[in-house]
């Protein structure tokens, strides 16, 4: 691993809860047609992502940083990238967490701005064969990387005492991986309000009770749950590519137009398993909008297939930008970002809004290209 580990200073005091939530019971919904979600590995897709960044309205020095596949896996290979531009357009790093990235900067004078980058990916569908143990093992550094706490998401405190109320009678890795997974869809829920795929402040969440949120909220939770108990767990941050091959629109992106189709997912390393995909984030995306009525158990016939694959599994329809927490941009005037997952610029005015991609004329799109 080529990430230079660092300790965080844990500087905010969080009230303790001595059990966890209560899980959140719903009333049934009439039922509805069985659907199938099972992604299954065996056979790799190639896609195109272009991402193109037009500057309106430059004031000063204009400088952008674009987000490059970075995550090389049994499940996507990041190939090459080309890019164009009118300025001063490199390939570059964080520095800290191979966090690769085009950082373009135009001089004041340039009156039209642009710059554009086309990266090359292969992806492919997940799903952990529970009944087989392939034993894996993380080195000690590796594991305390993948264990600690980052600005977003503290592990003690608020976030320990709900683990560990969760993960009650729990022994295995896997049995706790999914009582965290079980309490998260169980407490949270999807809210539609959120701007872009949210925060990640999950220390906040807990301590007000709001469990509402989206992909960046609700994946988060579960790293962070997971790392206050010893599991290693990551945040994967990515952007969905193409349609969902089992007919679920809010798993699906639009090729042509991935304007708001960013999505993070989560992993968590089990000793006998490796690194297995996890998403309760999307479980409450399809229980919140996949149907016209808002879905609330688990149960139900359209959730069911989901809640159960996106245990261990998630489909190929879908690319990893990097699994960095609290990315120190280089040449930037402004804060580190709690994650990279949005096209990032900013001007002699200040950082632009990266969750709203009309006002700062950003454009993503895909192609798959066919064998």
């Amino acid at each position: 691993m080529t990430a230079v580990r660092r300790a965080f200073l844990k500087n905010s005091a969080a009230a303790l809860l001595g059990a966890a939530f209560p899980a959140i019971h719903f009333a049934q919904t009439p039922a509805a047609a069985e659907r199938r979600f099972s992604p299954q590995p065996g056979g790799w897709r190639t896609f195109e992502v272009t991402t193109r960044v037009d500057i309106v309205k430059p004031q000063g020095v204009t400088k952008v940083w674009l987000p490059v596949p970075s995550v090389n896996t049994d499940y996507q290979q990041s190939l090459e990238s080309a890019f164009s531009s009118n300025g001063q357009a490199r390939m570059t790093d964080d520095d800290k967490q191979g966090v690769k990235m085009l950082y373009a900067e135009f001089a004041a004078s340039e009156t039209q701005p642009f710059v554009e980058i086309t990266s090359r990916v292969l992806t492919q569908n997940r799903a952990v064969d529970w009944s087989r143990k392939q034993p894996a093992t993380l080195d000690a550094a590796d594991r305390a990387y993948w264990t600690q706490a980052t600005a977003l998401l503290p592990t003690d405190g608020i976030v320990r005492q709900t683990a560990l109320a969760a993960t009650q009678g729990a022994r295995t890795d896997v049995d706790k991986a999914r009582a965290l997974y079980d309490w998260v869809v169980n407490n949270t829920y999807r809210e539609p309000k959120v701007r872009g795929c949210g925060e990640g402040d999950i220390k906040t969440m807990l301590e007000t009770r709001n469990l509402g949120g989206k992909c960046a909220d609700l994946n988060a939770l579960y790293v962070g749950l997971c790392r206050s108990i010893g599991i290693p767990a990551r945040d994967v941050y990515g952007i969905r590519l193409a349609r969902s091959e089992f007919g679920y629109k809010e798993l699906s992106g639009n090729p042509a137009s991935l304007k708001g189709a960013q999505h993070c997912r989560a992993e968590v390393f089990l000793k006998d398993h490796g690194w297995v995909a996890m998403d309760p984030a999307d479980v409450a995306k399809v229980m919140r909008l996949e149907t016209p009525e808002w879905i609330k158990t688990t149960q139900h016939p359209v959730v069911a297939p989901v809640n159960s694959a996106l245990f261990g599994g998630w489909e190929g329809n879908w690319l990893g930008w990097n699994t960095a927490h609290d990315v120190a941009l280089p040449h930037t005037t402004g804060p580190k970002l709690g994650f990279f997952m949005y096209p990032t610029a900013e001007n002699a005015e200040g950082r632009f809004d990266s969750y709203a991609p009309d006002d700062f004329k950003y454009q993503i799109s895909a192609r798959e290209i066919k064998a």
